[in-house]
C-alpha cells in the first residue's frame, strides 16, 4: 500500500513538468507558425507582450483557442481536448517575465456606461486604428518587411470571437493601461476619465448586436480543371498567350518533374507554366503573406492516354482555409482569372 501511495505522489509531482512539455509541443504544432516560437508575433499578433499577458485572463485565452476570430486569420481549434487547451494556455503564461504583474482573475461583471457617449469617444480616439465600425486593421499580424500603416494589426472589435472571449473588465483594463510596444496607449494618460472609458467599453459591447457571423464554408473544388482539344504543345502555347492577355508576365516553363529526376528523364507530357502579375501579388501579400505559398501563379498541362488536361489550384478553396475575410475578394478575382485563362487556352 505504501508503495502505491508513494508512486501516486511521485506521479503527481511529475505532472506539472509533463503538462508544460505538452503545452510547448502543442503550441509549436498549432500556434508558433503564426505567433512565433516565443510569442514574438508574425502572421499572428504577438502574445508575449507583458501588457497583453497581464490583462488577458485564462478564460479569454481558452475561448480564443476554441472560437478563433471568424474571418480574421485566427482559426478555431475546436478539435483540441480540454487538457490540450489548458496546456497551451499554461505555456502562454510561461512567456511572462518573472517580475510581470499576474494576469487578472476572470470577471463576468458588466461595465456600465453610456453607449452613445461611448460612440462619440470611440470615433475620436479608437476608430483611426480599429475602424469606424470596429472592423479592425488591414492585413495580418506584425510588420516585418511588409508595408503597413501600423506595426501591429489592430484587432477587430466587432468580431464575434473577440466579443465572446473578452470580458468587459479586460477591455476596460486595456483602455486604461494600454499595451506597451504597440500603438495602443493608455487613455487615462491621455486625459480620459474612468467614466469615459466605461462609456467606450459599453459601445464596444454594443457590437454584439451587429457582429458579422462566420460565413458558411465555400463548397469549392481544390483544383480547377479543363480538357483541351489541342495537343500538349499547342495547349502550352495557348496558355502563355492567355496569361499575357490577362496582364500577366511569363516567368518560366518547365517539366513538372524538374528537380526530381535527372535532366532528360522527366516526363515530357507534364509541363508547368509560371506567370505573374506583380501588382496583384503585392496587394495580396499585404493582405496575407501566406498567399506566397501558392504564388507565383502556375498552371499545369498534362497529357495522359491521349487526353490533354489543364489544371490549376483554386484560390477560392484556399481562401476558405485562410480564414481571412479581407483575402476573399482577392481570391475570388484570382479564381476568375484562372478560369478565364483555362477557358481561352482550351477552347
Amino acid at each position: 500500500m505504501f508503495k502505491v501511495i508513494l508512486l501516486a505522489v511521485m506521479l503527481a509531482g511529475a505532472l506539472p513538468a509533463a503538462v508544460a512539455a505538452d503545452g510547448a509541443q502543442l503550441y509549436g504544432q498549432h500556434c508558433a507558425a503564426c505567433h512565433g516560437l516565443h510569442g514574438e508575433g508574425g502572421v499572428g499578433v504577438p502574445l508575449a507582450l507583458p501588457d497583453f499577458l497581464s490583462t488577458a485572463d485564462d478564460d479569454f485565452l481558452r475561448k480564443t483557442l476554441r472560437n478563433g476570430r471568424p474571418g480574421r486569420v485566427m482559426p478555431a481549434f475546436r478539435s483540441l481536448a480540454d487538457a490540450e487547451v489548458e496546456a497551451i494556455v499554461g505555456h502562454l503564461r510561461s512567456f511572462a517575465k518573472p517580475d510581470a504583474p499576474a494576469a487578472r482573475a476572470p470577471s463576468s461583471a458588466r461595465v456600465h456606461g453610456d453607449v452613445e457617449k461611448g460612440r462619440a469617444l470611440f470615433a475620436q480616439h479608437c476608430a483611426a486604428c480599429h475602424g469606424a465600425n470596429g472592423e479592425g486593421g488591414h492585413g495580418t499580424g506584425v510588420t516585418f518587411s511588409r508595408p503597413r500603416d501600423l506595426p501591429i494589426m489592430p484587432p477587430a472589435l466587432n468580431n464575434a470571437g473577440f466579443l465572446a472571449a473578452a470580458s468587459d473588465a479586460m477591455i476596460k483594463a486595456t483602455l486604461m493601461r494600454g499595451r506597451e510596444g504597440t500603438p495602443m496607449i493608455s487613455y487615462l494618460d491621455q486625459g480620459l476619465s474612468e467614466q469615459d472609458i466605461n462609456n467606450i467599453v459599453a459601445f464596444v459591447r454594443s457590437f454584439e448586436a451587429s457582429a458579422p457571423a462566420q460565413p458558411p464554408p465555400l463548397d469549392e473544388p481544390m483544383i480547377l480543371e479543363a480538357e483541351s482539344s489541342y495537343s500538349l504543345e499547342e495547349t502550352v502555347e495557348n496558355m502563355k498567350r492567355a496569361a499575357i492577355g490577362k496582364n500577366f508576365r511569363l516567368i518560366r516553363e518547365q517539366r513538372l518533374e524538374h528537380g526530381f529526376f535527372p535532366e532528360g528523364e522527366e516526363n515530357a507530357k507534364q509541363v508547368i507554366v509560371y506567370f505573374c502579375n506583380f501588382n496583384f501579388i503585392n496587394q495580396a501579400l499585404s493582405l496575407d503573406p501566406r498567399v506566397g505559398l501558392f504564388l507565383p501563379c502556375r498552371v499545369t498541362v498534362v497529357e495522359q492516354d491521349g487526353v490533354v488536361k489543364v489544371l490549376s489550384i483554386n484560390p477560392k478553396h484556399l481562401s476558405a482555409l485562410y480564414n481571412n475575410r479581407e483575402l476573399d475578394a482577392a481570391c475570388d478575382e484570382m479564381t476568375e482569372l484562372y478560369e478565364g485563362i483555362l477557358e481561352e487556352a482550351t477552347l
